[in-house]
C-alpha cells in the first residue's frame, strides 16, 4: 500500500500554497547576487536556501574545473549535452502545446461528486497490514484463510506455518494517501474486519484498526482537484500531440530493429 500512487493530497494544496509565496518572493531577488565563485555570480534565483547555495557552489566548482580540463569536447559528455538538450526542448514543446488547459467548475464538481471516499467522506485510516510475498496460486488460499481469521495475528501464523515471507506494519493514513483503487472497500469496512488486496508482489492484508472522520467541503478541495485535473489534462494534450506529430511524420526504421 505504500508504493501506491497518490492522487490527490492536503500536502500538494500546502504546497501550492508555499510555491505561491516562493514565486512572489522570487520574482523580487532573481537577480540579487547571494554568492560569486571565483568571479561566477549566482543569484537568488538558483539557490533557494542555504543548503541550496551551498549545493550549487560545489557544483559550479566542479563545472569550472571540467571546463579547464577540456571535458566539453569529450565526445561522451558533447552526446549527453546534447540528449539534455533535446529532452528539455520536446519537454518545453509540449508544456507550451499544453499551456491554458484549465479545470472548469463542474469539472471540479464531478470529480469531487465522483470521490466521496477522497473529499465528502474522507477518512483518516489507521490500519494493521501484512506485506505477503506470494505467487499468485497462494492469494486465492490465502483469501480464504483470511475470511475464518479472527485477527491479522491468525494470519500471520498461517503465513510462518507456511515460510511464507511477509512484513508487518502498522499504517496511519489519510485516504488520499491510500490507493485510489482500494478506498471504496476500505470505506466500508468495520474496525477489525480483515481483507486481502492484491500487490505487485504477492498480497497485502489488511484489517482496520480505527478509522476518523475528516471530511473536506468541495471548497476546501477545489485547489487541489484543479491542480490535479489540469496536471491530467496536459498529460492527454500531450500524448494527443505527439500522436499527431507520428501521424504527420515520416518515420523509417533502419536495420535490425526489434518492434
Amino acid at each position: 500500500m505504500r508504493g501506491a500512487c497518490q492522487i490527490v493530497g492536503l500536502a500538494l494544496l500546502g504546497a501550492l500554497l508555499a510555491g505561491c509565496e516562493r514565486a512572489s518572493a522570487s520574482k523580487a531577488g532573481a537577480q540579487i547576487v547571494i554568492a560569486k565563485v571565483n568571479g561566477v555570480e549566482i543569484s537568488a534565483r538558483d539557490a533557494a536556501g542555504a543548503q541550496a547555495l551551498e549545493k550549487i557552489i560545489d557544483r559550479e566548482l566542479l563545472v569550472q574545473k571540467a571546463l579547464a580540463a577540456g571535458l566539453e569536447r569529450d565526445p561522451r559528455v558533447v552526446q549527453s549535452i546534447d540528449n539534455a538538450r533535446r529532452q528539455l526542448l520536446a519537454q518545453a514543446y509540449l508544456e507550451r502545446a499544453a499551456a491554458g488547459s484549465r479545470s472548469t467548475p463542474e469539472e471540479v464538481h464531478g470529480f469531487y461528486a465522483g470521490n466521496p471516499a477522497l473529499f465528502g467522506e474522507r477518512r483518516i485510516y489507521r490500519l494493521r497490514e501484512l506485506a505477503v510475498s506470494a505467487p499468485a496460486e497462494l492469494i486465492d488460499v490465502l483469501r480464504a484463510e483470511v475470511a475464518r481469521a479472527r485477527d491479522l495475528e491468525d494470519v500471520a501464523s498461517w503465513l510462518r506455518r507456511r515460510n511464507a515471507r511477509f512484513s508487518a506494519l502498522n499504517v496511519t493514513q489519510p485516504a488520499e494517501q491510500l490507493p485510489l483503487s482500494q478506498l471504496p472497500q476500505l470505506a466500508r469496512m468495520k474496525e477489525g474486519e480483515i481483507l486481502v488486496f492484491a500487490a505487485p508482489l504477492g498480497a497485502s492484508v489488511v484489517q482496520l484498526v480505527h478509522a476518523e472522520e475528516a471530511p473536506l467541503s468541495e471548497q476546501q478541495a477545489a485547489p487541489v482537484i484543479e491542480q490535479f485535473l489540469a496536471a491530467r489534462k496536459r498529460m492527454e494534450l500531450a500524448a494527443a500531440e505527439v500522436r499527431r506529430l507520428r501521424d504527420s511524420a515520416r518515420i523509417e526504421y533502419v536495420g535490425e530493429i526489434k518492434r
